[in-house]
């Protein structure tokens, strides 16, 4: 990405803010790109609902409204991609 000169950041902070407290819960999104997209990335033999449910609580609290899910295990990558939106 950097190359194409697209902006991103790695390994993004995510703090839970409760009734005007902030709560340090250690969440980090693996990347934002273009402050629109959250892109989670996993290698596992498939993927499963705890982690669609973990981009989907990222998205929630970012106030962001698309996620990726990359499965890098997949025999074919475009297999291996889940699209998420709020």
């Amino acid at each position: 990405m950097t190359l194409n000169n697209v902006p991103f950041q790695r390994q993004v902070a995510l703090p839970v803010v409760y009734k005007g407290f902030k709560l340090d819960c250690g969440y980090r999104m693996d990347m934002v790109v273009s402050d629109e997209v959250v892109v989670e990335v996993k290698t596992v033999e498939r993927l499963l609902p705890i982690h669609e449910a973990q981009l989907l609580t990222y998205l929630k609290l970012s106030g962001l409204k698309r996620g990726l899910l990359l499965n890098f295990h997949a025999a074919l990558l475009r297999d291996g991609i889940k699209r998420m939106l709020l």
